[in-house]
């Protein structure tokens, strides 16, 4: 009876270790299936994400080729995957804007007062609009940059204007430079910038006003469409930190380029990808009146 009952016992031990095996088998088995689905998931993501940004790239390829301020749209059936492009204004029918780029020093960065029909050649009409104002409010530098650095940027507004509103010949300059930093403006003589300053609610270190009739510019040109033809902002010393910019004009701007806003969709995913084309300007080298590979003696 005694050896019955060992010879069951041994049975139920077996019975009990080969349950306990095939239960960490399943275990291990069910873990590597559900790795191996999650890394499925993940990598149909991944592909996904690639596709849906491809296609957004391409909607923007599409609308620098096409030109123009339009909505497009396109399909890709080899991967699954489209894209809406929406091509509109920069800037147009707003008083402020933000630069979109970051303006190293001796770069400029090119306000247009007058409108540009499709083509790009510069237009004013009932449809296209152009600015007419008393002064602008120029921003400049990120915030928590000081003012008495040796690297604290200062700004030359040069205002390009037509004494004759519509006569390109009679295109004249007037000129204004600010400076945040007093003891570097007793020796550059700049015109002291204020303290702080916001366009389109972004906030900026260095702020100021440009008043067209303190520049001499006749009232004809600034109260008339097609007399103020554009503003180039130069910032200065900045060396090897570039700042950002903005304007308020204190009145309607004409567009100050193309936006460019694609979205890519492929399965799940949706990407966007957002491009400004501003409008063609000569490049800041040609603002100078001399040009020499070497240095120049007076």
């Amino acid at each position: 009876m005694q050896k019955g009952q060992a010879l069951l016992n041994q049975k139920g031990q077996a019975l009990l270790i080969v349950l306990l095996s095939m239960s960490v088998i399943l275990t291990i088995v069910l873990s590597i299936l559900s790795r191996s689905v999650t890394d499925i998931a993940v990598t149909t993501r991944e592909e996904e994400a690639l596709r849906a940004f491809s296609a957004a790239e391409a909607g923007v390829e599409q609308a620098l080729l096409e030109g123009g301020f339009q909505v497009l749209t396109g399909d890709f059936e080899e991967n699954s995957s489209s894209f809406r492009a929406e091509v509109s204004g920069f800037a147009e029918g707003t008083s402020e804007f933000a630069y979109p780029i970051e303006i190293a020093s001796g770069d400029t960065a090119t306000v247009w007062f007058v409108a540009h029909d499709d083509n790009g050649s510069l237009i004013c009409d009932a449809t296209h609009p152009c600015y007419t104002g008393t002064q602008m409010t120029v921003c400049w530098g990120n915030v928590g940059t000081p003012a008495d650095s040796v690297t604290t940027p200062a700004l030359e507004v040069s205002v390009l204007y037509a004494a004759t509103p519509g006569d390109y010949s009679t295109v004249r300059v007037a000129r204004q430079t600010f400076d945040a930093n007093t003891l570097r403006r007793a020796s550059n003589s700049f015109s002291a910038a204020n303290l702080g300053c916001t366009a389109e609610a972004q906030s900026y270190a260095f702020g100021a006003t440009v008043d067209f009739a303190g520049l001499g510019i006749p009232a004809v040109s600034f109260g008339t469409q097609n007399g103020l033809q554009m503003a180039k902002l130069r910032m200065l010393y900045n060396t090897g930190v570039s700042h950002l910019l903005g304007v308020d004009a204190g009145n309607i701007l004409p567009a100050q380029g193309a936006k460019i806003d694609s979205v890519g969709n492929a399965g799940e995913s949706t990407r966007r990808v957002e491009v400004y084309k501003l409008f063609a300007d000569l490049p800041p080298i040609f603002d100078s009146v001399l040009f020499t590979p070497s240095s120049i003696s007076k």
